[in-house]
């Protein structure tokens, strides 16, 4: 005959309070994925410090050729032996950074805020993939748009800005433009004509970011906003606008990185002259970028490493611009400051 014996409840359910033990210990998964990013970060990390070590390396022999002058003198020749400076190159690089900042940010904070604010759900989706996509244009692609397409209109603007602003030195040309037969070939191959072809260019990564921020935008004081009779435009002065400013910032200032580094558009825009150029509407001008592409297929020795050596300096510009946007766009996406 069998005897049934009662279950008897073990000792830790007999204790409620009694913790219950957890395994420190991460699934594989979780282990795998953590040291796949780890490891492409330090990867990421190793190849930029190795290209400013490289870079860094090639100033040393420019600046024993050059000395203090590279920094100083107004043009650069790397096919003479002495050479000269790049503050034109690094002038020209400003203008048409600025020019494009100038064109690029009001178009990317615009389109940010009709994505998150005033586009049906149904589309916002299809508008943000089509941001993305625009990004993804090659720089070729917008360098002979802006040649065949986009030069031939510009230069009626040009020619309108010289007439009536001409008493600002940017916007001065000598040339008669209210003549009748006006010099059009004065006002092609411009900074301002590459810089608003860059601007269109940076309209996207400016965008993206700014729109990324903006939907982050507290719920509760959207809501309160709306409740006191708030209008949609109202909402977004009073709480998006404040709410996404560093996000504002970075964006812009991560486009500005991109305009820095542009080469493929402006090589094929401007008309390339040594020296500084402050009339932004005339032909001919010069960037670091550009000055790179167009003669490091021609020289060597110490004119390389004096190309070698702009480089550097432009490495240097724009990582330090993009590191100060990341820190805005982190500090906004955190809501701190706000």
């Amino acid at each position: 005959m069998t005897t049934l014996v009662p279950d008897v409840p073990r000792a830790e359910s007999l204790d409620p309070d009694r913790p219950r033990s957890i395994s420190p210990a991460r699934p594989p998964v979780d282990v795998f994925f953590r040291n796949s990013v780890r490891a492409v970060g330090f990867l990421v990390l190793v190849l930029t410090g190795s290209i400013a070590v490289f870079l860094g390396f090639k100033l040393v022999p420019t600046l024993k050729l050059y000395g203090g002058r590279f920094f100083t003198s107004t043009a650069y020749s790397p096919r003479m032996p002495k050479g000269s400076g790049i503050v034109g190159a690094l002038a020209g690089t400003a203008e048409v950074a600025i020019v494009a900042v100038v064109v690029g940010f009001p178009l990317a904070l615009m389109t940010a805020i009709y994505i998150s604010e005033y586009a049906p759900p149904k589309v916002r989706p299809f508008l943000v993939s089509l941001v993305d996509l625009m990004a993804a244009v090659p720089s070729i692609i917008f360098g002979l748009w802006g040649v065949l397409a986009l030069q031939p209109q510009l230069i009626f603007v040009a020619r309108w800005l010289s007439q009536h602003f001409s008493w600002i030195p940017i916007f001065k040309v000598h040339t008669d433009p209210n003549a009748a037969q006006w010099a059009q070939t004065q006002y092609t191959g411009s900074a301002f004509i590459a810089g608003v072809v860059v601007g269109l260019m940076i309209v996207p990564l400016a965008c993206s970011v700014v729109c990324g921020v903006f939907v982050l935008a507290p719920v509760g004081e959207l809501e309160g906003a709306l409740a006191l009779g708030s209008t949609r435009w109202g909402v977004v002065r009073t709480v998006v606008l404040p709410f996404g400013r560093g996000g504002i910032i970075g964006g812009t200032m991560l486009g500005l990185g991109r305009a820095l580094g542009e080469t493929i558009a402006i090589l094929l825009i401007i008309s390339h002259v040594d020296g500084v150029k402050i009339n932004i509407l005339t032909s001919g001008t010069e960037t670091i970028s550009s000055l790179i592409a167009n003669d490091f297929g021609s020289v060597s020795g110490d004119q390389l490493s004096g190309l070698l050596a702009a480089g550097f300096v432009l490495f240097v510009l724009t990582i330090g611009v993009n590191t100060i946007a990341a820190v805005f766009v982190a500090r906004s996406r955190s809501g701190e400051g706000t």
